[in-house]
């Protein structure tokens, strides 16, 4: 009965007076109340943006160091931190997974649990440290545990071992006072409230996670180096769209044409980043190169040092 009264008092756990004869609506109004719910997310991300920021200083941090941002999450909660790692290797040029990628998703219960729940791993403090054990966790890396209800076991035990590594932590949030917020030095807490279908956390709770998880990951990206104002420098070039998206991003960053946007992409060996540096300074393929190892992969750095040589 204990436990069943510590779930029924979550804010993500409570019916929604909103929606409690849903299932007697049709079908445009049933989504059009579901719209309506989703339309209070972003301002429950709002009130949780400093704490997002100082996570993505974390990270950026710990990628300087060369080390790793670690999400770590149970059921759909683990499922966008996986989801978030892996869109970083192709969006920002990074080794993502584990044991050795920029950015990694663990989720209770291992890969299987994305398609399949895992009994009981989410109960298990253990297994959140046994994860992070197995990373060779250190000092320098970020860790963000990730629970809609706040009060995940694996999530908890992941961030005390964290902390006693001496990890940066962050935790991601849909609860005011979460408990996860305590083993934090970063705590994000978007407050969505009852969810139009009652306790169904991938609704509001899902959709304010996954924004805050986007805005962690691209605003650290950010911060290291891997744009051009707005755009992907890092693009890895694996398809005929990311070609052409590639061309266009020279283009628009180099101010050339598209013809010499596509010339400077094979000069450059196909690097984005170093083709942009390639036709702002006038250079070769190797002067762009050692300009951006002396400024940490930041094009705009490498570029202001460029000309003044």
């Amino acid at each position: 009965m204990e436990q069943t009264e510590r779930f029924s008092a979550l804010t993500t756990e409570t019916r929604n007076p909103r929606t409690t004869e849903v299932d007697l609506l049709p079908a445009e109004d049933i989504v059009r109340l579901m719209n309506e719910e989703d339309a209070t997310v972003p301002g429950a991300v709002k009130a949780a943006l400093p704490a997002v920021a100082g996570i993505a200083r974390a990270a950026a941090a710990s990628f300087a160091r060369g080390r790793r941002l670690i999400y770590m999450g149970a059921g759909t909660s683990g499922r966008l931190g996986v989801l978030d790692a892996a869109e970083c290797g192709p969006t920002f040029g990074v080794p993502v997974g584990a044991p050795d990628g920029t950015v990694i998703g663990l989720i209770a219960g291992g890969p299987s649990a994305m398609f399949k729940a895992v009994e009981g791993a989410e109960d298990s403090p253990e297994l959140g440290e046994a994860d992070l054990r197995s990373l060779n966790l250190s000092d320098r890396d970020t860790v963000v545990g990730i629970a809609a209800s706040g009060r995940t076991p694996y999530v908890i035990g992941g961030l005390t071992y964290a902390r006693a590594v001496g990890a940066v932590t962050g935790a991601v949030s849909c609860v005011p006072d979460a408990k996860i917020s305590a083993l934090a030095d970063f705590a994000a807490e978007a407050v969505t409230g009852p969810e139009a279908l009652t306790g169904s956390t991938r609704l509001k709770a899902g959709s304010a996670q996954k924004m805050m998880l986007n805005m962690i990951s691209t605003a650290a990206f950010i911060l290291s180096g891997k744009t051009y104002g707005n755009l992907m420098a890092d693009v890895q070039i694996t398809n005929e769209k990311l070609a052409d998206r590639a061309r266009r991003i020279v283009a628009s960053a180099a101010e050339c044409s598209g013809d010499e946007a596509a010339a400077l992409l094979e000069a450059s060996g196909r690097s984005p980043k170093t083709a942009i540096v390639m036709g702002l300074c006038g250079i070769g393929r190797e002067e762009a190169e050692a300009l951006l190892s002396q400024t940490a992969g930041h094009i705009r750095r490498a570029v202001k040092l460029g000309r003044t040589e």
